[in-house]
């Protein structure tokens, strides 16, 4: 690429990050990484009735703890700053003048009554009503006041809005990266409001001078601001500059049904739209970091939800699909939201992760419940029960038994536990008892040549010293089950089940 790659992440700080935008954001992250190019995060804040105190810092959080923190932001690297719009008040006026000055633009002095009697009678004769080259020289605008009337009205105080003033009778054939050709027409436009009579800056124009002057080289944005693309582009036209290349993302679907995902959805089937928990007065959004997903497995799902590499591969670090990330390789259509399949991530990133850090994530749990247990037996534990599991949260389900004896057995498995079978156990007990050095291997060796040596079927044996240690027909290899819970407890759960059962 002729110039350096220069991507934004856009958010507004309106509540907690919806899913969506950290796609967006990491799909501007990973096209940064590939290009060797700087990846920067706006605070786009002009709307200050949305404004949601604490959100700013949620989505900055939320960055750091996927690994794709911006290289440039609010206090970091400010070199295009501030980066804040809310702080670059002062600038989009003299923007919005000189688009005026060049007959680009124009002063309107519409009421808000005015516009609503305008729509309300469209509305009554089947029409739709669009403010445009249609009617702006018909309304109260400068278009058709004098320069002087204009200048009066403007200094004595009264409400105005400048809009862009959209050329006519024009095809506009524009080039999306994802989508390829598209044509708009500009009779179809309408004359969007670019400063407000609050002295703030729409979207619009705030968004095209602050990526221009921060020289944004690739606007990728979700496929909603699709319609904005025209405006952005005549206005960039209008200034006399060079437009930035323009990608819109595909939409993240319902698990079910049709339409956007919504946090209504997550909410229904229980997964979180949030990367982190979001707390207001209204209650509590849950969010993926507080449900135990490991931000790889986040970053992972996420990166193929309308794009892949053009392989079969699933799994790829941070790296890998920086390495790999290609904007041509971007779907058109939506992607399906798949919560089981987020799961199923997650689970690939546990089963990876060392017994060791497995075990620290765990031994909270196991403290929580009272229970004293040496280290080392937690990380063997560990390593026998991850392959099971989606998440750290549900080991104490998957390995109670490791520390707690059974108070009850499997009613379906109990029916194991024939009429030879006390006898038998007891028989087991006998060789257990003489048992020197009860390790796993050891314990297996000697069990199985007893069976042998008196002829007794492996199912005889094997189940219902399984139900005797554990509850249920579940759990890791028996024998590591007998090693960790020892000897002495091994017999005398298995008493313990003669005795009830």
């Amino acid at each position: 690429m002729s110039k350096q790659v220069r991507v934004r992440f856009a958010p507004s700080p309106t509540g907690p990050l919806h899913i969506g935008g950290v796609r967006t954001a990491l799909f501007n992250y990973l096209f940064a990484k590939k290009h060797g190019g700087i990846f920067y995060l706006r605070v786009e804040d002009t709307d200050q009735n949305r404004f949601v105190p604490g959100a700013e810092a949620y989505i900055m959080e939320a960055l750091e703890w996927l690994g794709i923190a911006p290289s440039e932001t609010v206090g970091k690297n400010e070199k295009f700053g501030p980066y804040r719009q809310s702080e670059r008040k002062p600038l989009y006026k003299q923007y919005a003048d000189q688009l005026v000055n060049s007959g680009w633009a124009y002063y309107a002095f519409d009421t808000a009554e005015v516009l609503d009697a305008h729509r309300k009678q469209h509305e009554a004769e089947g029409k739709t009503f669009i403010y445009n080259h249609h009617n702006r020289e018909k309304l109260d605008t400068s278009l058709v006041i004098s320069k002087e009337e204009t200048e009066k009205r403007i200094a004595s105080g009264e409400d105005f809005v400048i809009r862009f003033k959209t050329p006519v009778d024009e095809t506009l054939h524009l080039h999306d990266i994802i989508r390829g050709d598209i044509k708009f027409e500009t009779n179809l436009l309408d004359d969007k409001v670019l400063f407000k009579s609050d002295g703030m800056p729409t979207y619009h124009l705030a968004n095209i001078v602050d990526d221009h002057l921060m020289e944004t080289s690739h606007v990728i944005r979700g496929e909603e601001w699709l319609p904005s693309m025209p405006l952005h582009v005549l206005l960039y036209r209008a200034f006399g500059w060079e437009a930035p290349e323009f990608a819109h993302l595909p939409l993240i679907l319902k698990p079910i049904g049709n339409g956007k995902l919504s946090k209504r959805d997550g909410d229904k089937m229980g997964f979180p739209v949030f990367p982190l928990e979001w707390k207001t007065e209204e209650g509590l959004s849950s969010g993926y970091r507080e449900k135990g997903f490991f931000p790889e497995a986040v970053i992972n799902f996420l990166a193929l939800l309308g794009w892949n590499d053009g392989t079969d591969k699933e799994l790829f670090s941070l790296e890998e699909l920086a390495e790999s990330f290609d904007l041509n390789r971007v779907h058109k259509a939506g992607a399906k939201f798949d919560p089981e399949k987020n799961k199923w991530f997650n689970h690939q990133y546990l089963i990876r992760q060392d017994d060791d850090t497995l075990a620290k994530a765990f031994a909270p749990i196991v403290y929580e419940k009272g229970i004293s247990v040496d280290y080392g037996t937690l990380v063997k534990i560990v390593s026998l029960i991850k392959e099971r599991a989606h998440f750290v949260s549900e080991f104490w389900d998957l390995a109670d038994y490791f520390f707690v004896a059974p108070i009850s057995y499997d009613e379906k498995a109990s029916k194991n536990w024939k009429e030879d079978t006390p006898e038998l156990m007891k028989q087991l007990i006998s060789v257990l008892e003489k048992m020197e050095g009860f390790h796993s291997k050891n314990i297996e060796d000697i069990v199985k040549d007893w069976m042998a040596k008196n002829e007794i079927g492996m199912g005889k044996i094997m189940q219902p010293f399984r139900l005797s240690l554990v509850g249920a027909l579940k759990g890791p290899h028996l024998f590591d089950i007998a090693e960790i819970i020892g000897q002495e407890e091994t017999i005398r759960r298995i008493q313990k089940a003669i005795d009830t059962l």
